[in-house]
């Protein structure tokens, strides 16, 4: 594959010949068509496999399509951990961007900051920026984003390490709602993950055909074979909720006729490996797999996706569709819904703010109906919880003393006269001279 064929104009492709880039790298090769696209995109890419590049081409191109910005307004945001990186990024975006009509510029702290906010007085079509120079900038009103299109975190697991969440949270607090958003990190940490919840658009694939069949919940496996052979799929992804749930399925499927394997947490490595193998190459029709036992499955031109169980998580929905329909690719999602999933389907559809779409297959309609969704509701920003601290630090106050008890004269009558000790030489222990103890006067 060329770079002409992801879809580049001429201008940029000029610039690449002039680099020496003649091949797009795999992270190119998915995601400048995406960005193309407007589609939001999170990609896990090392440094050095092009990644820079991946994000600035399409980036370019659209720019280049709209309006020039306004003074002190930026169009895309790039934001990088540090200074060096920085400068990189806005290098590469000078040298793909000569002969296009934008402005560029970088800022980041460590230089004085006047000449940059002098800068910024004339606009930026793309601004590269450190978090913490960037809303010392912002709090002088010297960068405005309401004209602000996309939003880039690159490298964004070494910005969360080197304590940036707060200044990333604050800088999208700031920035309009409408906009495409990109992610590129090396790794993808809980943390990562939590923070593109909140940043990316829980939207799906156009490409994805999204539809559901109401059925009992005995009649499941009898539906999901009927679907299989009415439709002649030859290649299926099915998800199920327990290790027990694929056992069995697979089982009963290849029972009716249907070469089919699961894989799950309880199976080998060996033995997930051989199954994954086999179906890519089409000697099984059908995996049965859990979610955790997908994650990180890879497969290209995946037709169909069926939700055997739909996910507790609503999360897991899209990541259990958005294998299919990949690299432009036509595919379908489909999940066999019974009524105590009604829960499970209106978190879905109120995560990614639609309804799916109901289709009824005959023989299969349902005795027990699937009760019709809720009105979708806005999604709203949930507040971060305050963590808890499992190693609680004592507290700056002082212990509480007990008070000294006070010995009443009248009761030293009262008190047994213990005989001292010995010390352990043998020889008496000496007396306490502040203690006079008895009164050695002769009677009278």
């Amino acid at each position: 594959m060329s770079f002409a064929e992801l879809g580049l104009e001429q201008r940029l492709l000029t610039a690449i010949e002039s680099k020496g880039y003649t091949v797009p790298s795999p992270i190119q090769e998915k995601a400048i068509p995406a960005i193309l696209a407007g589609n939001d995109v999170m990609a896990a890419a090392q440094t050095g496999t092009g990644k820079t590049a991946a994000f600035t081409l399409p980036l370019l191109q659209k720019l280049a399509k709209g309006q020039r910005a306004q003074a002190n307004q930026v169009r895309a945001l790039v934001l990088t951990p540090t200074r060096e990186l920085a400068a990189q990024v806005a290098e590469s975006v000078s040298t793909y961007g000569a002969d296009l009509p934008l402005t560029s510029t970088v800022v980041f702290g460590g230089v004085k900051i006047n000449p940059q906010m002098m800068r910024l007085r004339r606009g930026a079509d793309v601004l590269v920026a450190t978090p913490g120079r960037l809303l010392d900038l912002y709090q002088q009103k010297a960068v405005k984003f309401n004209q602000l299109e996309v939003l880039i975190l690159d490298e964004a697991d070494r910005m969360l390490d080197m304590g940036f969440i707060h200044d990333l949270k604050r800088i999208m607090s700031f920035l309009p709602k409408d906009r495409q958003n990109l992610m590129f990190s090396a790794t993808f940490a809980d943390q990562i993950r939590s923070l593109a919840k909140g940043l990316m658009n829980n939207t799906t694939a156009a490409t994805v055909k999204q539809w559901m069949c109401p059925v009992d919940k005995k009649q499941k496996p009898a539906l999901l074979q009927e679907l299989i052979v009415t439709n002649q799929w030859s290649q299926v992804l099915v998800f199920c909720r327990t290790k027990h749930g694929c056992n069995k399925l697979a089982k009963w499927l290849v029972g009716g006729g249907i070469s089919a394997d699961a894989i799950h947490g309880n199976k080998s490595q060996g033995a997930r490996t051989r199954a994954l193998a086999q179906f890519k190459a089409g000697e099984v029709k059908v995996l049965v797999a859990t979610d955790i036992a997908a994650r990180g499955l890879d497969i290209d031109q995946l037709p169909q996706v069926v939700n055997y169980d739909l996910p507790n998580i609503a999360e897991d929905y899209v990541h259990r569709i958005g294998r299919t329909g990949r690299a432009n690719q036509t595919g379908q999602a489909v999940s066999l819904v019974c009524a105590d999933e009604i829960e499970f389907l209106e978190s879905i559809e109120h995560l990614t703010q639609k309804h799916i779409d109901r289709e009824y297959i005959d023989g299969f309609i349902p005795t027990h109906e699937v009760p019709p969704s809720r009105d979708l509701r806005a999604l709203k920003n949930k507040k971060p919880k305050k963590p808890k601290l499992r190693n609680q630090e004592p507290s700056a106050q002082a212990p509480r003393q007990r008070k000294p008890q006070v010995k009443s004269a009248l009761s030293k009558s009262n008190q047994r006269n213990t005989p001292k000790s010995p010390s352990r030489d043998g020889q008496p222990a000496k007396q306490n001279p502040w203690n006079k103890g008895p009164s050695k006067r002769p009677a009278r």
